[in-house]
């Protein structure tokens, strides 16, 4: 039996009417005795500042009979997905959101909130992003995918997972990356013989920062050469977070050749061509 979540009080004017105050409690934004201190206060406009982006597609994208579907890519507690669907599907009595996380132990936790919620269209999977492209599990098409702080490579298999399911829409807060960093550091020694640029990462600590930034860079031109309308801008109240670009594609259908010129540009530029072929696969052309 469901238990009906209660509502938000006037005692709290900094949260929205209708939210939940149990799953604000379960996301540690609201104490015990339903109160917002400080650092609640700034986490609550951390998902506030978020959710608005992502609340903007959601009214924008065409929805199909079912409703708008949305998928959560390592999810961890699910908190994106809780909020998105408290704020945003549960008065539309229709859609779904899928919570996709690889730690068993927080999937179930995540089921069993969902269900004291009364959150029915919320679906919560134990796979990795790349074994979720191929899961029955989940419907052929996915409308927005998102991806907050997914370490390492995930953010670039949510990516594929959005090209793979069609999406309309991706919301993605990268993390640290090391794939490019390795590539680079593996050539470091042929770059500096070339190009005085290679200055630039010829030590570790700026090889793991120029990797970073430089992954960024080439997700959004892939995005781009994919038919995707790129936008960077910098999530407020995460500034004491390294990780705070936002990264927002929303499907055009309008592929950009001098995107995946610029994207070959820069990968010879930098001596990591080889990504053509793993993980920048462009849809035209070479590689």
């Amino acid at each position: 039996m469901t238990r009906k979540p209660a509502a938000a009080s006037a005692l709290a004017p900094d949260i929205r009417p209708g939210q939940s105050v149990e799953l604000l409690k379960e996301l540690h934004i609201l104490t015990r005795e339903g109160k917002l201190n400080q650092d609640s206060r700034r986490k609550l406009k951390q998902v506030y500042h978020l959710f608005q982006f992502i609340e903007k597609l959601l009214h924008e994208l065409p929805a199909g009979e079912g409703g708008l579907t949305l998928a959560d890519h390592g999810a961890g507690k699910s908190y994106l997905g809780f909020i998105v669907y408290d704020l945003y599907f549960k008065a539309l009595k229709t859609g779904h959101i899928y919570g996709i996380e690889t730690r068993p132990e927080l999937v179930q936790k995540s089921r069993a909130l969902a269900a004291r919620l009364g959150f029915a269209r919320m679906s919560f999977l134990a796979l990795s992003v790349a074994d979720a492209t191929r899961s029955d599990e989940l419907p052929d098409r996915i409308d927005v995918v998102t991806a907050l702080h997914a370490c390492d490579t995930a953010t670039d298999d949510a990516i594929a997972f959005g090209l793979q399911k069609h999406a309309q829409a991706m919301v993605l807060v990268p993390c640290c990356q090391a794939e490019v960093a390795r590539v680079l550091n593996a050539g470091k020694a042929l770059s500096l013989s070339r190009t005085p640029l290679a200055e630039l990462w010829r030590h570790p600590l700026h090889t793991r920062e120029m990797g970073s930034q430089i992954t960024n860079v080439l997700r959004c031109l892939y995005l781009e050469a994919c038919g995707y309308q790129v936008t960077v801008t910098e999530l407020v109240g995460w500034e004491h977070s390294l990780k705070n670009e936002l990264i927002i594609a929303r499907y055009t259908g309008q592929k950009k050749r001098s995107a995946a010129e610029r994207l070959r540009a820069i990968l010879a530029q930098f001596g990591i061509e080889s990504l053509l072929q793993t993980r920048f696969r462009l849809p035209d052309g070479p590689g």
